[in-house]
Order: C-alpha cells, then sequence, then structure tokens
C-alpha cells in the first residue's frame, strides 16, 4: 500500500489516490470508542454463552472459518448504552436499526475472506467494534484486485463502512501471516466483533 499523509484517515491506507478519496467517505475508524472498562462489561456478558458454542471450520457461504456467532437483542442497561452510542454515531437520524446485534467471535487463527454483505440482510451502514484485539480489514474493489485499501482496526475502535466501501469493494480481515499496516505487524488474537446494522431499504436497492 502507499501511505497516504492525512492525519485525519491516519488509520487507512491505499493502493492509490482515487481509492484513498473514494474510501476516506464511506469507511470511518473510531479509535478508543470504548473504555476498558466497557470492554470488560460488554465481554462479561457475551462470553457466557460463547464459551457454549464450538468454532465453526466454514460458513454458509464459504466467507468466515474458524469462529462463532450468534445475534443478542437484549443487554443490560450498561451495555444497552454503548449500543445506542453506536447507533447513534453510526446511523443518521430516522433511520432504523436492526433489533438484534449481530456477534462474531473469530479465533486467533479464524480467517474472515473477502466478500460484500447481502442486501438482502442489512442496509447501507454497518458499524462494528473491536474486542479482544486489534487486526487489519482489507477492502478490495469489487471490479479491479489491485485497487484497494487497507484499515487498521484498533481493539475497541469503532468501525462504520457505508456507501461505496459497502455496496463496491469487498472487506476481509486479514489472517496473521498478511496482518501488517504501513509495515508493521499488527499481532492477531481472538476477536469478538460487536456489529449493527440498519434495516434493508429495499426502495433503494434495484436488486
Amino acid at each position: 500500500c502507499e501511505q497516504l499523509a492525512d492525519n485525519k484517515h491516519s488509520y487507512l491506507v491505499s493502493s492509490d489516490d482515487n481509492v484513498f478519496d473514494l474510501i476516506k467517505d464511506s469507511f470511518k475508524v473510531i479509535d478508543d470508542f470504548v473504555t476498558e472498562e466497557e470492554e470488560r462489561s460488554l465481554l462479561k456478558e457475551i462470553e457466557p454463552y460463547m464459551k457454549r458454542l464450538r468454532y465453526e471450520t466454514s460458513h454458509w457461504d464459504d466467507a468466515i472459518h474458524e469462529y462463532r456467532e450468534t445475534e443478542r437483542l437484549k443487554w443490560t442497561q450498561d451495555n444497552q448504552k454503548i449500543i445506542d452510542r453506536v447507533r447513534s454515531t453510526a446511523f443518521s437520524e430516522g433511520v432504523a436499526p436492526i433489533r438484534s446485534v449481530h456477534i462474531l467471535d473469530l479465533a486467533k487463527r479464524g480467517v474472515i475472506k473477502a466478500h460484500v454483505d447481502a442486501v438482502r440482510f442489512c442496509g447501507d451502514t454497518i458499524a462494528g467494534i473491536s474486542l479482544l484485539s486489534s487486526s487489519v480489514m482489507r477492502l478490495v474493489d469489487e471490479k479491479d484486485s489491485k485497487r484497494f485499501a487497507d484499515a487498521l482496526l484498533k481493539r475497541r475502535s469503532l468501525y462504520i463502512m457505508s456507501g461505496v466501501a459497502r455496496y463496491k469493494f469487498t472487506h476481509e480481515i486479514l489472517p496473521q501471516e498478511m496482518s501488517k499496516f504501513k509495515d508493521q505487524v499488527i499481532e492477531r488474537e481472538r476477536r469478538i466483533s460487536v456489529i449493527c446494522r440498519n434495516e434493508p431499504n429495499y426502495s433503494d436497492r434495484s436488486d
């Protein structure tokens, strides 16, 4: 990746200026979105259920390997405040969030392959908190694999993906052997992402 000097988007590097200009307006990362205490609070609620599940070797669409996942509707009062903060940060006023929150537990050696989330399942914005581990997300132009951007998702950060990044680029979590950002190795550990989405607006989509 070519490093681009833009302090406002220091979490993002890209293959060229044009990709950077496309992605910077549709992919945002907010570092330290949750505190260490809030991370512990979320994990305290998530872990008892996740530990009862086994890691799956492959996903129905072959996009994820070595993962556990669930949907959660109800949260403790403190954790609901965090979820509400994600939604108010990521979604415009009047946008209806999907009530259930998607929780994805990726093993240290787990892989999320390049994919575009199915539009029939969620709307134009996806927002996820990264717990337990930092990682690198790669976004690749669906029509030209040489055009891509890497985003550093630090532990306890929030990423918000919409628009062009959501529909025109695939996204993936890089495996440990590729997990680098600006030539720095980003150690991959077990990672739990807490993901909020908005309801699909079928009138906006031709497919």
